[in-house]
């Protein structure tokens, strides 16, 4: 079986358990600092899908790095985890949690690119935007910045991207000008 289909049963059964005993915004704070973590540590991914290194051994990283943290039911989680041998599929389960939570709870995720940081005003109208594209909801702005844009803004909403970028526009032009549709008069 695929870690994406594993992950994404992981991540319902913890979401629908969570749910269950009333821990769900706890358990996807729990799961979000799990998530960063894993992001910024190459040697604890390494170490999680590593076949060489024991599950025993896994299990106490894990608990030495999240144990007072994290929930008790987040920790149980990772301890059956790694129990079943699926200790590969934890940082995809995490990913899977969250976008799980997200539909639950109508959060919608744009990631915003821009060449300078977004004013409040512009923030405002973004968010306005994202929420007309999709029918309303909360809208969660993940925020970029890349000078090399010039001006304008791209805005990526799941798997639609709306481009209207200084630097599309000229690769656009520049493409036009390549192709030079006109000829000459002799």
């Amino acid at each position: 079986m695929s870690e994406q289909r594993v992950a994404a049963r992981y991540a319902k059964s913890l979401l629908d358990l969570a749910q269950e005993q009333g821990t769900l915004d706890t358990v996807q704070q729990d799961m979000e600092l799990f998530g960063k973590t894993l992001e910024g540590s190459r040697d604890l991914r390494l170490a999680l899908r590593n076949p060489i290194v024991q599950h025993d051994k896994k299990l106490n990283i894990l608990r030495r790095l999240f144990e007072g943290k994290v929930s008790d039911l987040t920790m149980k989680f990772f301890t059956i985890i790694t129990q079943k041998n699926r200790e590969t599929a934890l940082e995809f389960i995490a990913s899977e949690f969250q976008t799980q939570f997200n539909v639950l709870r109508n959060i919608q995720t744009a990631d915003v690119t821009t060449a300078t940081p977004l004013t409040p005003e512009l923030r405002e109208q973004v968010q306005r935007l994202v929420q007309e594209q999709t029918g309303g909801g909360t809208v969660e702005l993940r925020e970029h910045v890349d000078a090399s844009l010039i001006g304008g803004i791209v805005l990526r909403l799941g798997d639609r991207q709306i481009d209207d970028s200084v630097r599309t526009r000229l690769n656009r032009l520049r493409t036009t000008f390549k192709q030079n549709p006109y000829q000459a008069q002799l």
